[in-house]
């Protein structure tokens, strides 16, 4: 699994993981890797192996089982064997918090979902919350109050975990992104994300200075 690394060589590491549709390189991966690496903090991205094929043979794959994307992220996590945040866009979130619930490693000190996968669209119903009172871990979810994968008054009726941490952007959508009426632009919100995930990251590892401040 190659990884791609942003950041200070020395810096508190956060391994971040993809949504279901978009590889590590994608344009919101890099601006959080970028964005992170800017306030000091060390990232490093993959791509699970579906996505990896994809990109190798030029056909479209479906995301394999949670299960299965577990087991990769678990493999990964063994190899770096350093103190650790881990966490995700969509998708990539969902599996880091799962990888967490059943986790014994105590390098992974904190978990950060971008835009977490509540239900599919369209199913709110379908809920995917059952292990996140597991987590023993620290966690930071940052949603958009309208994401059609969990909005903020669907959220705030499931009786989550008071312990979670919420970074909630007005009238952002699942990437995020506000609607230009709103007021709101989405280049600020990835700024309030960055802030409030590296404070997190760096109270997670128990970080007392940054090798490169703002």
């Amino acid at each position: 699994m190659n990884l791609i690394y942003n950041g200070p060589t020395q810096g508190p590491l956060f391994v971040f993981a993809h949504g279901a549709g978009a590889p590590a390189n994608a344009d919101f991966m890099e601006k959080i890797a970028v964005g992170l690496a800017l306030r000091g903090i060390r990232v490093a991205r993959f791509n699970f192996a579906y996505m990896q094929q994809r990109i190798d043979n030029g056909t479209r794959r479906p995301p394999e089982r949670a299960e299965k994307l577990v087991v990769q992220f678990g493999q990964l996590i063994a190899k770096l064997n350093q103190p650790m945040v881990i966490g995700g866009k969509s998708m990539g979130g969902r599996i880091a918090s799962l990888l967490a619930a059943e986790l014994a490693d105590d390098k992974v000190k904190g978990i950060v979902c971008l835009g977490y996968p509540f239900h599919p669209v369209g199913k709110p119903e379908t809920l995917r919350t059952a292990h996140l009172p597991s987590i023993q871990q620290k966690m930071l979810i940052i949603q958009g109050e309208r994401d059609k994968l969990g909005t903020r008054e669907e959220v705030q009726s499931y009786g989550l975990p008071k312990e979670i941490q919420w970074l909630w952007l007005e009238d952002g959508d699942h990437d995020l992104k506000p609607r230009v009426k709103s007021g709101f632009t989405h280049q600020a919100h990835l700024q309030k994300a960055l802030d409030k995930m590296a404070l997190f990251i760096i109270s997670a590892l128990d970080v007392k200075t940054l090798d490169n401040p703002l």
